[in-house]
């Protein structure tokens, strides 16, 4: 990453862009999880049946984020927002409507959308990212995902608030919608066209100065680097062994991420005996330190390095995780959750800014999304699996696995540093020009 520079008025407006969109992203997710309860009782059905419905979500998730990448380096990151802001608007309209009219198949088929666009739109979003750091020369993909983080907080505030006055789901998911939807036409405005998008490149000299020429006139992070796109395209950045080891620490880190937004509470109120307020109030000391964690993370990136950040990370992550564990303290282990989140927080948006170095601006798009994806797939499949060997151990017992996933990733953060970097070299503190 380049010596930190004084940034133009585009490049902020971009920047800024991109974290109030994160922002409102994370106010329509915490939205929907504060309300659940309400939408359940709205469709009187049953917790298993409502399980089937939550599944919309899983399914439209895995199909935007698996979707994503390619769409990224066919057409660029503004046109993949664009389709996701829509479809997550989309998604949380059909959902209040469905919830409203106590139809399950429209809160399915609204789930199934809006996971698509957040999917969609979160991989853009770390590509976007990616090309501000070089742009800028500084840290810039802790603050997106902590914005991401705030804007959980502010929703899970609020939906505990109008629950509490119970103010009716459906209108508070269409404000919700309008929100976003404002927010993502002031962002789409904001983001320059082209960035991650990779052109054909046909074999001949004028084609590749042609590719060439159209990838300079993409913006700062367009496409370039030679590749035909495609599956094939996308699979071959794996064949760098510091990506595949990069790829393997982003796993544990949002493995270690993911179990504590699903299985927290539930964690809390089977594993320790608390009741259901404490849990939901452990949730929430979790958001707030990852919120924590990924705003105050810029100077320790920019003085120690990601290697180093990332180790401690996933070394007081670990230590968080084995107090809840082990600990047959519920405050204690409560208290522990703190360390959990800060431990946790840098270690994705970190992770995937060290994919993107050292390659030319179209191979950091391909291998940014490609770790991206590989992160998001963690979040979504990882937790879950601890739901089948909870069954026959126990949650408790179950997180096992995550302290051994963050054990592994503290050993291999070597993968982190810069190509060509010293073992030795530690990053000397630089001054915010910003």
């Amino acid at each position: 990453m380049k010596n930190p520079q004084v940034v133009d008025a585009a490049t902020r407006r971009w920047r800024a862009a991109l974290f109030l969109f994160m922002l409102a992203t994370g106010v329509s997710m915490a939205s929907w999880v504060a309300r659940t309860p309400a939408v359940r009782d709205a469709l009187e059905v049953s917790t298993g049946a409502m399980g089937l419905v939550l599944f919309g979500l899983s399914i439209g998730s895995m199909a935007g984020v698996l979707a994503s990448g390619g769409l990224v380096r066919r057409h660029g990151g503004r046109l993949v927002i664009t389709v996701g802001a829509v479809l997550l608007v989309a998604g949380l309209l059909v959902i209040a409507g469905g919830a409203a009219l106590e139809v399950s198949g429209g809160v399915f088929g609204g789930l199934a959308l809006f996971g698509a666009g957040m999917g969609l739109a979160e991989v853009a979003f770390n590509i976007e990212g990616a090309a501000v750091e070089r742009t800028v020369g500084r840290p810039v993909l802790p603050v997106l995902h902590g914005c991401f983080s705030l804007g959980t907080v502010v929703g899970a505030l609020l939906g505990m608030v109008l629950t509490a006055v119970r103010f009716p789901v459906g209108w508070h998911l269409a404000a919700v919608a309008l929100a976003v939807a404002a927010a993502g036409v002031w962002t789409v405005r904001a983001v320059p066209a082209g960035t991650g998008r990779e052109p054909v490149v046909t074999g001949d000299a004028a084609g590749t100065e042609s590719a060439a020429g159209t990838a300079d006139a993409a913006g700062p992070g367009a496409g370039g680097g030679g590749r035909t796109g495609g599956v094939r395209g996308q699979l071959a950045v794996w064949r760098d062994r510091r990506l595949v080891l990069i790829g393997l620490i982003v796993l544990a880190m949002a493995f270690a991420e993911g179990s504590a937004n699903d299985w927290l509470p539930l964690l809390m109120v089977d594993g320790h005996g608390t009741g259901a307020t404490a849990g939901s109030l452990t949730f929430m000391l979790f958001a707030v330190a990852m919120t924590t964690g990924r705003f105050t993370g810029g100077p320790l990136l920019v003085r120690y390095g990601p290697a180093a950040v990332v180790r401690a990370s996933a070394v007081v992550a670990a230590v968080g995780v084995a107090l809840v564990v082990f600990s047959d303290s519920a405050l204690l282990a409560g208290a522990a959750v703190a360390l959990w989140g800060l431990g946790a927080s840098l270690g994705f948006p970190v992770t995937v800014s060290a994919a993107g170095e050292g390659a030319g601006p179209g191979d950091a798009s391909a291998r940014v999304a490609a770790v991206s994806t590989a992160g998001y797939a963690a979040f979504l499949v990882g937790p879950p699996s601890l739901g089948f060997l909870a069954d026959h151990v126990g949650l408790r017992n179950a997180m096992v696995v995550v302290l051994v996933l963050l054990g592994g990733a503290a050993l291999i953060t070597g993968a982190l540093r810069r190509p060509g970097a010293p073992v030795s070299e530690v990053p000397a503190p630089q001054p915010d020009l910003v």
